[in-house]
């Protein structure tokens, strides 16, 4: 029988040994926890101080350095999304898919966006006469914006100015180098020359300097169209003396710089001034009525002898009618949207459509599936399409009628109504035809135009019913507008599980 332990004995506990063995463990586990939270408050600092200052400063930039890859130095992760506008990936009803050419001298492209005269001979009709009848392609990334000008091949149709360098280039350097200084005078200079001595002047398509103060990084604007377009307009308003650049906030200043091209526009005058027809406003019917006052026309219909006018690619002017500018919600906030790359929140430069990236161009504002918001998009887009192609039935049929009248023997006094008529339907069904949303930037308003399109057409088809000398024949033919349609043409395909569009629905839609 075992004795019990006097109280006073030191023998030592038989764990004492064991736990003696795990304590250099304990302590390799603790000193381990210690460098592991020390690295996270480390690497904490360094994600806060790169929040802080979010690009490097390795070159200097100021207001005479145009090459985005030299402000791509001190801005990577921006100049490497605004590289990838390269890219060419097409929605369902817009942007284009690569077309394999073979290169010429005159044209050493390989690659190049589909043709829309292919897709839709009415447009031709539309525009007889006209440049656009001779080449007008599907839209591609701002990286082309520059290469598809030169090379089209209405630059062959017609000689055009220096004008529209505006839009397809890197333009406030050269302005400013022409004009010694003054940005006004040297877009005045370089609208006047012809576009391939003007091509001389620039490099780049769209850069970081046109839409960033170098020293600042803020927003601002440097297309002097814009500058006298948006001071007109506000002064249409009631506000006099409009400063873009000092009086828009911030977020107006996200739309400011991408109206700063995608507008409708005209050349006035001898010296081909750009001007953006704002002084009424920026409604369709308001920049209809600009055009009246003034009797600005493009050009004259070689079928049917309107006076007619080209509507280029009014997004701006749209996107004011709709629900999201109501809201407060910027261009950027949709086709630039933000993202993370480590600690820091850049803009996307990225431009692309939003449903190529509605994780974080639309569910950011909308909490429902990526599936159920492409097909709110886009039976928007088919409801719109199916419109437009009944407006351009219309457009046609009315050139139609107005033609064979001419050649029936009536007069231009009353053939007068229904070239009117022409020229107003046909820049109604141009304005929402160019716009490059398909309907969706402004729905209620995109149809309430195509609609007003219709109406005119038939408008002017009366007028030459009540015009006509007795007997004359010049109803159309019940197939004569679906005759213009290329055969074999079909809607775009629609996504499994959505609603297909009309049957009668011609081919894809879009803008310049």
């Amino acid at each position: 029988m075992t004795e019990p332990m006097d109280e006073g004995s030191t023998t030592k506990s038989p764990r004492r040994p064991a736990l003696r063995r795990y304590l250099p463990l304990i302590a390799i586990g603790a000193a381990v926890a210690t460098g592991g939270i020390a690295a996270l408050l480390v690497n904490i600092f360094e994600h806060k101080q790169e929040a802080k200052n979010p690009f490097y400063r390795v070159v200097e930039l100021d207001d005479t350095i145009d090459d985005p890859a030299v402000w791509g130095k001190n801005f990577p992760i921006q100049y490497d999304s605004y590289r990838r506008t390269v890219d060419q990936k097409r929605t369902r009803f817009g942007g284009s898919e690569a077309v394999p050419r073979t290169p010429t001298q005159a044209d050493p492209r390989s690659v190049v966006a589909q043709s829309k005269l292919e897709e839709d001979g009415r447009l031709k009709t539309m525009w007889a006469g006209y440049a656009f009848s001779r080449d007008f392609r599907e839209e591609r990334g701002h990286a082309y914006m520059l290469e598809d000008q030169v090379y089209t091949e209405r630059q062959i149709a017609t000689k055009q100015p220096g004008t529209c360098i505006h839009c397809h280039a890197s333009v406030y350097v050269p302005y400013k180098k022409l004009g010694g200084g003054d940005l006004i005078r040297g877009w005045e200079a370089m609208n006047q020359m012809p576009f391939p001595e003007a091509r001389k002047l620039v490099t780049h398509p769209v850069s970081c300097i046109d839409c960033h103060d170098p020293q600042s990084m803020q927003l601002r604007v440097t297309r002097p169209g814009f500058l006298e377009g948006i001071r007109a307009l506000k002064a249409s308003q009631g506000q006099e003396n409009y400063d873009v650049n000092t009086m828009a906030t911030r977020q107006e200043m996200r739309s400011y710089v991408c109206g700063q091209c995608h507008v409708e526009y005209y050349f006035k005058g001898p010296e081909k001034r750009l001007v953006y027809p704002w002084a009424k406003g920026i409604k369709v019917d308001e920049i209809y009525a600009y055009y009246e006052e003034n009797g600005h026309a493009d050009w004259t219909h070689a079928e049917s002898g309107a006076k007619a006018l080209k509507a280029q690619h009014p997004e701006f002017e749209m996107w004011n009618q709709g629900v999201h500018a109501r809201s407060g919600v910027a261009c950027a906030d949709c086709h630039m949207p933000y993202q993370r790359v480590g600690a820091a929140k850049v803009s996307d430069h990225h431009i692309q459509s939003p449903l190529l990236n509605i994780n974080r161009a639309c569910q950011t504002c909308h909490r429902w599936p990526e599936d159920e918001l492409r097909q709110r998009v886009e039976t928007i887009q088919e409801r719109h399409f199916e419109t437009r192609n009944r407006a351009l039935d219309a457009v046609t049929a009315l050139i139609g009628d107005i033609k064979r009248a001419k050649e029936a023997g009536m007069s231009d006094e009353a053939l007068a109504g229904a070239r009117a008529a022409q020229r107003k339907c046909q820049f109604f069904l141009d304005f929402a035809e160019a716009e490059n949303s398909s309907g969706f930037h402004a729905p209620q308003e995109a149809m309430r135009i195509l609609a007003s399109a219709i109406d005119t057409c038939r408008s002017g088809q009366l007028a030459l019913r009540d015009g006509a000398p007795p007997g004359a024949a010049i109803a159309a033919p019940a197939a004569a507008a679906a005759s213009a349609v290329p055969s074999g043409s079909a809607v775009p395909a629609a996504p499994a599980g959505s609603a297909a569009p009309s049957a009668t629905a011609a081919p894809t839609p879009g803008a310049h």
